[in-house]
């Protein structure tokens, strides 16, 4: 039988000496540019989608930066203007000069809380996900199911009795709770559920046989604990502390509640500031502000970028 030769597409001559301006390939038989596959077409697409929700999405960042460089005139004028003009640096500055505003003295309150708040929760929750990932006791899965059920209770929903619970505390030890920072950081040194879950699955995913082998050689519990599960759980680890760490940082209800002097507020207490008892805000000071406020949390996002994505996408797998 004769060979059948298939149909050769030769590509121009300007793509093989690497001029990408030269076009697409063309087929040599019908001297028309060859169609790009669905497959990259969809992709071109879904793509083009991303970039202009993801140009959306950026919309109120881009508007609360423009204000903040505004004049106090300029920034409630209607219609409103695109570029401030004049652009005024010095709404940064008023921040930390004017003296009913104490940005620094807030953002050391708002950052010793979320350290601790940090350490407290991925500590006392790795404790308690490894305990429920690697453990086996008897009612195991009811304590599991009991503790995720604490996610459904909003703060609201608690926030008297807690609230009843640190007046007593303070009335029969002798140590001082409402009006400190203990309340805002002392129970999540007792567990956070979302992070015992978080550390549970990913926990969950580490070969049993790396503890059986250390087991073997005669390590602890603790040392297998220590040596082999919190190394490899880094990723998640740092997903805990971040997410601990944006809760604390945005948090406004809990500082309203237990805080009772100026010089306690966290930032996010401390914007309330801006807003006047007569009515008027001073609106560009007040979007200076917030653009401080989200600087850290935007800052320490792009450091553990790859660490937090890595950790989502590795939590879950099993279990």
């Amino acid at each position: 039988m004769p060979e059948k030769k298939l149909p050769v597409i030769i590509a121009p001559q300007e793509l093989l000496s690497g001029n990408p301006s030269a076009g697409p390939a063309q087929d040599p038989a019908t001297d028309s540019p060859i169609p790009l596959p669905r497959n990259t077409s969809r992709r071109v697409l879904t793509h083009a989608l991303l970039l202009i929700a993801s140009l959306l999405a950026l919309v109120p960042f881009l508007w609360l930066l423009d204000t903040s460089f505004k004049t106090e005139s300029s920034a409630t004028q209607y219609p409103p203007s695109l570029i401030p003009s004049p652009f005024r640096w010095q709404n940064y500055v008023n921040l930390f000069s004017e003296r009913q505003y104490h940005m620094l003295l807030w953002a050391r309150n708002s950052l010793t809380i979320a350290v601790l708040v940090v350490l407290g929760t991925t500590i006392s929750s790795a404790f308690v996900a490894y305990g429920f990932a690697k453990i086996r006791f008897r009612g195991r899965g009811l304590l599991f199911a009991l503790m995720l059920s604490t996610m459904m209770i909003p703060f609201p929903v608690t926030m008297v009795s807690m609230f009843i619970i640190f007046k007593w505390l303070g009335d029969y030890t002798g140590m001082a709770w409402l009006g400190t920072f203990r309340p805002l950081w002392v129970p999540y040194w007792f567990g956070s559920a979302f992070s015992i879950f978080l550390l549970r699955q990913f926990f969950i995913t580490i070969p049993d046989e790396l503890s059986e082998a250390a087991r073997i050689d005669g390590c602890s519990e603790l040392g297998i604990f220590f040596r082999i599960i919190l190394p490899l759980a880094r990723p998640a680890l740092s997903v805990v502390a971040l997410f601990a760490f944006l809760g604390v940082w945005n948090d406004f209800l809990g500082p309203l509640v237990y805080l009772q002097h100026s010089h306690q507020f966290t930032l996010a207490l401390g914007l309330e500031a801006f807003q006047s008892q007569l009515g008027g805000s001073q609106w560009n000071l007040l979007m200076a502000a917030s653009v401080l406020v989200i600087l850290p949390v935007v800052i320490l996002f792009f450091i553990a970028q790859r660490t937090f994505i890595e950790g989502i996408a590795t939590t879950g797998i099993k279990g």
